[in-house]
């Protein structure tokens, strides 16, 4: 199956969007684009125009197609990832509770760094036990920004979590 390629703009950096008509593989953050910006592929243009509206605000949650790969106990944390309300987090600890296996919090951190689908697979909602930004393949400071950025923009009318405190999902 032919690998396509395709990148996307954004506040905090250039992300590249990698897939095929089965569903995207990969959204990483690079340090630019590619020279010229070629044209999307139009197996590709779903997930850039849904990137482009989380980052303007408007979108909170993804349906594109993934082609995920990854053990299955990764695939397991990917999907409890997803479940993380926009503007909301969750802890490792937390993750592996709801997995039913609460000594995994370790193993949660590793398959969370892992996960191939930044932002889509919203993997930056996770912290640490005390509430602390801790690991992020994009850099803290990105996830500082995504998670403000949500914060500012979750349901609108009411009052967003304060900064830096999880949501009591955690299980703790």
């Amino acid at each position: 199956m032919r690998k396509l390629r395709a990148w996307c703009e954004t506040p905090i950096g250039p992300l590249r969007i990698t897939g095929t008509a089965e569903g995207i593989e990969e959204v990483v953050f690079v340090r630019r684009s590619a020279r010229g910006s070629p044209a999307v592929p139009p197996e590709l243009r779903p997930a850039v125009r849904q990137l482009e509206e989380y980052f303007r605000g408007g979108r909170r949650e993804f349906t594109v197609g993934l082609a995920l790969s990854g053990t299955g106990f990764q695939k397991t944390v990917w999907s409890e990832l997803v479940k993380i309300p926009y503007g909301s987090t969750a802890t490792y600890g937390g993750i592996a509770a709801a997995l039913g296996r609460p000594g995994a919090a370790r193993a949660v951190g590793g398959a969370n760094h892992r996960n191939p689908v930044s932002i889509i697979v919203p993997c930056h909602r996770v912290v640490g036990a005390g509430s602390d930004l801790t690991g992020y393949g994009g850099g803290l400071w990105r996830k500082r920004w995504l998670l403000d950025h949500e914060r500012s923009g979750a349901l609108k009318g009411r009052r967003p979590a304060p900064a830096g405190k999880a949501d009591r999902r955690d299980g703790e």
